[in-house]
């Protein structure tokens, strides 16, 4: 089982493309680590207008009744995916990763399926 930084880590090191990881607690707003970004992109900023999505998406599926569950949300960017992962695992209630992915150097479907491989392993 692999902690937040160590996933984080791997998160960046593993998945081409990758230029930024949080985990996010999206009842708070608050990221609970995060791994890259840049002067020009702060993952806490991005976390925390992020969960305004989570909660959007999750308040709209409440009113239309709908039973299922968010695996991920993706956001496509001109030139970036921003990947928001909702953690289902034990401790997970409440928080999901946050990945954004330079769109001319990620394969998404492999990106999807390592931060699955990621939150599987995570202990939070």
């Amino acid at each position: 089982m692999a902690n937040t930084e160590t996933a984080l880590k791997e998160a960046l090191a593993s998945i081409e493309g990758a230029t930024g990881a949080a985990l996010v607690d999206y009842t708070s707003g608050m990221a609970l680590g995060t791994i890259g970004g840049s002067k020009s992109f702060d993952l806490n900023v991005a976390a925390a207008g992020n969960t305004d999505v989570v909660r959007a998406k999750l308040r709209t599926m409440e009113h239309l009744g709908l039973k299922g569950e968010i695996e991920d949300i993706l956001i496509t960017l001109s030139d970036q995916y921003h990947l928001i992962r909702l953690l289902t695992g034990r401790g997970g209630n409440g928080l999901f990763l946050y990945l954004v992915l330079d769109m001319k150097r990620s394969n998404l479907a492999m990106a999807r399926h390592q931060l699955k491989k990621i939150e599987s392993e995570l202990e939070v």
